[in-house]
């Protein structure tokens, strides 16, 4: 396991900033008391919990060049048919996988292909569970168009605590399956969305990790 480039920042400087408040009450307070105590063993502990935010494991990816491969760690929380109109302007299979605060965050490419359309909206925070906070919150979608001529449209959404959408893809750019497609720090959901005759490998509330859980097959 290791921690994601995208904390680096975050985490020295938290880091920092407890460190000198945990030496400025040694310094001016004579005897460290139970409250002094407990405010360390609160910060350090917050500490960890966000190091624990940016891990990423060790994984054997699942490398399937017939199958979409899951872009982010969650629960699978919609599986419906619906009109896309941003880039694939069709109707389409959607999937989308919900990232609580315990999940792995960093997003990876579902399958091999070349990047077609990038863009990011602004948008709520409303929580990513909702139906609607696909088209309404914050978000970027990447567009890919796939080996066979097929296209598909993901879409990073951000949620109630997600402040920052991070987006590695550049169109044009060729990318492989389990790529690294970007990073939602505090946040929450990644769409999917799937040509129709997909053949689903998941159902809602499936459990399913980046890079190794598939989710469907192509045709």
């Amino acid at each position: 396991m290791y921690i994601h480039k995208e904390g680096y920042r975050l985490l020295i400087s938290t880091f920092a900033i407890f460190a000198v408040i945990t030496v400025l009450m040694i310094v001016f307070t004579e005897q460290l008391n139970f409250f002094n105590w407990l405010l360390i063993v609160i910060m350090f502990g917050f500490w960890l919990a966000l190091a624990s935010f940016f891990r990423i494991p060790k994984r054997v990816f699942t490398d399937d060049a017939t199958r979409y491969i899951a872009p982010a760690d969650g629960v699978i929380c919609t599986i419906e048919q619906t009109f896309e109109k941003e880039y694939l302007n069709s109707e389409c299979l959607m999937v989308s996988v919900f990232m609580n605060g315990t999940d792995v965050h960093v997003n990876r490419y579902p399958i091999d292909g070349t990047i077609e359309y990038v863009k990011y909206h602004k948008g709520n925070y409303f929580i990513a569970s909702y139906p609607k906070s696909s088209i309404m919150n914050e978000r970027s979608s990447i567009g890919m168009v796939l080996d066979n001529g097929q296209r598909i449209l993901m879409r990073q959404v951000a949620g109630v605590m997600a402040r920052r959408i991070v987006c590695y893809a550049r169109e044009g750019e060729r990318v492989k399956q389990n790529q690294e497609m970007g990073f939602i720090k505090f946040g929450s959901r990644v769409d999917l969305f799937l040509p129709l005759d997909t053949e689903l490998d998941v159902a809602l509330e499936d459990v399913v990790r980046n890079g190794m859980s598939p989710i469907g097959k192509l045709k």
